[in-house]
């Protein structure tokens, strides 16, 4: 718990560059007491509209709340909704010097209306085709020239267009010059471009799904697993590291629900991280509360095992809030501090 908390002391030393697909998460709040007469639908009279930081704009506004520094990189389109993202990063100490723009994209949004806790609906506007060949060379460029001032590297993938295989091979090229960390939020259609980073964050279901990828898109047959229906642990301890060695990776933590995360290592046995949530009202945005305290904790001396612990710590606090929530470093200590009692 010592080394848990020295951790934590020093993530506001830490500077990462986030990069990856950036959404405008809007909520609708409002309460449902009728059913429309013009479909069996329910009429939700809204009361209420947030907009939160969504994608890996999430991840920045994750790192920001428990101090670390941060810089942001990824593309928004040019309208109303680029402008209310951008303003609400700025408010929260975000860097978003690494923001382009991209006229013939708009702002990926994700619209959910709730009534009390429950989501009713969920509209998402959004691109999914590659970057242009000049935006995604200014993405490059911003990297190359910024490097040196980060710790870490942390990809959000969100399989939105931003993240592609040509600026991956130079992320992790630049990555591997510098010395830097250089974790994957992963997409499972995309791991094959993630051979060389250091970590991976995939849930049960992007394993399993990346095994089946892997299987249609690995055209040399060096890839060995068949199944990819990861029924026991065993399964998912094969999956694991057959995977963490055909990308050549350092570990991988698996998020596992309800039964918490699995921590895969080089020439080590696996670590069963059990869940140390109470209760759970939202999961959304808990994958990406796990990489950017899992990538904070490396940064500040942790090893990969005491930072999946913090990380399982940091994704206990925000399932138990409601819609894409952070926490903070007061929080994260008083969760560490009542799990011993």
């Amino acid at each position: 718990m010592k080394n848990l908390n020295k951790a934590i002391d020093s993530f506001n030393k830490a500077h990462v560059l986030v990069i990856g697909d950036l959404i405008l998460d809007e909520y609708i709040l409002g309460d449902v007491d009728r059913i429309s007469p013009e479909a069996p639908v329910p009429v939700v009279w809204a009361k209420k509209r947030n907009f939160v930081p969504g994608g890996a704009a999430n991840v920045a506004y994750n790192i920001r709340s428990l101090d670390g520094k941060v810089c942001l990189l990824g593309v928004v389109g040019d309208d109303k909704n680029a402008d209310t993202l951008i303003s609400e990063l700025k408010k929260k100490g975000v860097d978003t010097s690494g923001i382009f723009t991209e006229k013939k994209r708009h702002t990926t949004v994700k619209t959910r209306i709730l009534a009390g806790h429950q989501q009713v609906v969920r509209v998402d506007w959004e691109h999914r085709e590659p970057l242009s060949k000049e935006v995604n060379q200014k993405i490059i460029n911003f990297i190359r020239k910024n490097i040196n001032k980060f710790s870490a590297i942390l990809i959000e993938d969100y399989g939105k267009g931003v993240i592609n295989e040509e600026l991956l091979k130079e992320v992790v090229s630049l990555a591997h010059r510098y010395g830097k960390i250089i974790n994957v939020d992963p997409k499972e259609e995309h791991f094959l471009y993630y051979q060389g980073v250091t970590s991976i964050t995939p849930n049960r279901k992007e394993l399993e799904n990346a095994i089946k990828n892997l299987r249609l898109k690995d055209t040399t047959n060096t890839f060995k697993l068949d199944n990819y229906r990861l029924h026991t642990d065993k399964d998912v301890d094969s999956a694991a590291r057959e995977i963490m060695k055909y990308l050549g990776l350092e570990s991988i933590l698996v998020t596992m629900g309800e039964q918490g995360m699995y921590l895969f290592e080089k020439g080590r046995q696996v670590t069963r991280i059990p869940t140390v949530a109470q209760e759970v009202f939202d999961v959304s945005g808990a994958g990406d509360t796990v990489i950017s305290t899992f990538t904070l904790a490396l940064c500040s001396g942790a090893t990969k095992q005491e930072a999946a612990f913090i990380a399982n710590f940091a994704a206990g606090i925000v399932v138990g809030k409601l819609g894409t929530a952070v926490t903070s470093r007061r929080e994260l200590r008083e969760k560490i501090l009542r799990s011993k009692k």
